[in-house]
C-alpha cells in the first residue's frame, strides 16, 4: 500500500513539474511582447491557467476568483520587480529587446515560483479554502530566486539549439554550393 502512495505521489510530482515548466516557457515568451502592460496581462493569464492545470493534477476544484486573488497576493513583489524592468521597453529600438530579455526571465521566475508554491500547498493536502498566505509567500520568494536560474538555463538551452540549427543550415548551404560547383 505504501508503494502505491509513493507511485501516485511521483506521478503527481512529474505531472505538476511538467505543467510548471511548460507554463514557465510560455511566460518567458510572453515577456517578449513588445507592448508594456500587455505582457503583464499575458503572464497573468498564463499563471492562472497553470494553477487551473495544477488543480487538475491534484484532483481539486479550481476557483477562478480565489485563484486570481491568491496569485495577486503571492506575486505582488515579483510584479514590482517586473514593472521596473518593463520601463526599458519604452525606449525605441533596442529597449524592446533588452526589456524583453529582462522581463522574460522575471516572468519565467515568477511563474516557476508561483507554480511551486501551489504545488507544495496541494501536495500537503491543501485546497483553495485553507491557504496560509504568509507561508506560501515565503515559498514563493524562495523559489523566485531559483526560478531566475531555471529561466536563465532554459534561455541558454534555447540559444544553443538555435545556434546548432543555424550552423546546420549554414553547412547545408555550403554543401549545396560545393556540390553545384563540383557539378559545374
Amino acid at each position: 500500500m505504501e508503494d502505491f502512495k509513493d507511485d501516485e505521489k511521483n506521478i503527481h510530482d512529474n505531472e505538476a513539474n511538467s505543467v510548471i515548466r511548460n507554463h514557465l516557457v510560455w511566460a518567458m515568451g510572453a515577456g517578449f511582447i513588445p507592448v508594456p502592460v500587455a505582457d503583464f496581462f499575458a503572464v497573468g493569464a498564463i499563471q492562472l491557467d497553470m494553477v487551473r492545470q495544477l488543480c487538475r493534477v491534484y484532483d481539486l476544484e479550481f476557483k477562478e476568483s480565489e485563484g486570481k486573488a491568491i496569485i495577486t497576493s503571492l506575486t505582488s513583489s515579483g510584479l514590482a520587480r517586473l514593472a521596473a524592468r518593463t520601463v526599458v521597453k519604452f525606449i525605441p529600438g533596442a529597449g524592446s529587446f533588452i526589456g524583453g530579455m529582462a522581463v522574460s526571465i522575471m516572468s519565467g521566475a515568477s511563474t516557476y515560483a508561483l507554480g511551486h508554491a501551489f504545488k507544495r500547498h496541494f501536495e500537503t493536502g491543501g485546497t483553495f479554502l485553507d491557504f496560509d498566505l504568509s507561508r506560501l509567500k515565503r515559498v514563493y520568494d524562495e523559489m523566485f530566486e531559483k526560478g531566475k536560474q531555471v529561466a536563465t538555463e532554459i534561455r541558454e538551452e534555447e540559444k544553443k539549439q538555435v545556434e546548432v540549427v543555424n550552423d546546420t543550415k549554414s553547412r547545408s548551404s555550403s554543401d549545396i554550393i560545393n556540390k553545384i560547383s563540383e557539378l559545374g
